[in-house]
């Protein structure tokens, strides 16, 4: 299927309404910031950035008249220390505001920032982006569901997002993937399964090679490798289940083709139940903050009526719960999926404490 029907070509950006904003409050994610997005739109130049290989990237490294780039460079070292410290300007005299670089490519046009300590050269990135409700909810449940934590910030019509270190998916597989092992590319095939496990559940879209990064972890005398999706704008939008299953864009065709080779049908079967398991005793733990996103969510406009639609009835045929048929907002589908996720687990957990028993 081509990526034009899979996908809608353009998601809106849609608000972040009082109720997430309290939310964001309330859990320390919503701080006054000195910078806003439409500030760093701004620039009076831009310069294409390349790679090693000299290959577009399509970012622009941009920059300012003199007269508002120490004001600008003043802001982004308080917004570094914002997120990063205790807000403080004490660390600002150690930072160099080293690039800001800005992406045409795609919905959300982020800005790049990259900060370098001076008395070290150690550098870090962090990302300004227009703020929109689809993304805060996708950042938010990675937080919680995903075995990652994640630090962003939301103030008005601007989102502050840490930069998520690892290897580019379609980096990875170009380059590094035919290097591997073949234990390394066993190890890749069980990682993609419980990742795409994890997207579908939490109905987070559009994983493509480029949208998420491959880490790799050196355990005693081996690699192993974790995927972590670094763009969450596709979070509970589109009305086709399979744009939340990273296996069926054709970017990911190798790595699904390393499932086929590596792994067999049982031991598939297995790691999703791992992974369904692991899910729902994050939401368990999640407690009260999950359960609060959640009925905020049910009640946020995120999506259309014709996706809506679409999708309730797509899952509905997956799981038989007519109650994804009776959902009239996005929010409700993903509130239904996280609890059949929940029940399922408590099921057998029940099952077999019972079991145990007798």
């Amino acid at each position: 299927m081509s990526e034009e029907k899979l996908m809608s070509k353009k998601k809106p950006a849609f608000p972040v309404n009082k109720s997430l904003d309290a939310y964001l409050g309330q859990y320390s994610r919503k701080i006054e910031i000195p910078i806003f997005y439409e500030d760093l739109l701004r620039f009076s130049g831009s310069v294409v950035v390349y790679d090693v290989n000299d290959e577009d990237t399509l970012w622009v490294r941009v920059y300012y008249s003199e007269t508002e780039r120490s004001e600008i460079d003043k802001s982004l070292k308080e917004v570094y220390s914002i997120l990063h410290s205790d807000g403080s300007n004490s660390i600002n005299p150690y930072l160099n505001v080293d690039a800001v670089d800005y992406c045409t490519f795609g919905n959300s046009k982020p800005f790049r920032i990259k900060i370098r300590n001076i008395l070290n050269d150690n550098f870090t990135y962090f990302y300004v982006k227009k703020a929109d409700a689809s993304r805060v909810y996708g950042l938010e449940l990675e937080h919680m569901l995903s075995p990652y934590n994640l630090n962003f910030l939301v103030y008005k019509d601007t989102l502050i997002e840490e930069h998520i270190a690892g290897i580019p998916g379609d980096v990875f597989i170009k380059d590094f993937l035919p290097k591997c092992t073949e234990s390394e590319k066993s190890q890749l095939a069980k990682e993609f399964v419980k990742f795409n496990e994890r997207c579908m559940i939490r109905l987070l879209g559009d994983m493509r090679s480029y949208n998420y990064v491959i880490v790799p972890v050196h355990d005693f005398d081996h690699v192993v490798y974790r995927i972590r999706a670094i763009d969450f704008d596709q979070q509970c939008f589109e009305g086709k289940l399979k744009v939340y299953r990273p296996q069926f864009f054709k970017e990911n065709f190798l790595m699904v083709e390393l499932v086929r080779s590596k792994l067999q049908r049982h031991s598939v079967d297995q790691y999703k139940v791992e992974e369904r398991s692991i899910v729902a005793k994050r939401i368990l733990s999640s407690g009260n903050r999950i359960k609060k996103l959640r009925e905020i969510c049910k009640q946020d406009i995120i999506s259309n009526n014709e996706n809506i639609n679409l999708l309730k009835n797509q899952i509905y045929d997956l799981t038989l719960d007519v109650n994804f048929k009776k959902c009239e907002m996005m929010g409700e589908i993903l509130d239904l999926a996280l609890d059949f996720v929940k029940r399922n687990y408590e099921d057998v957990s029940m099952k077999q404490i019972i079991e145990r028993k007798f």
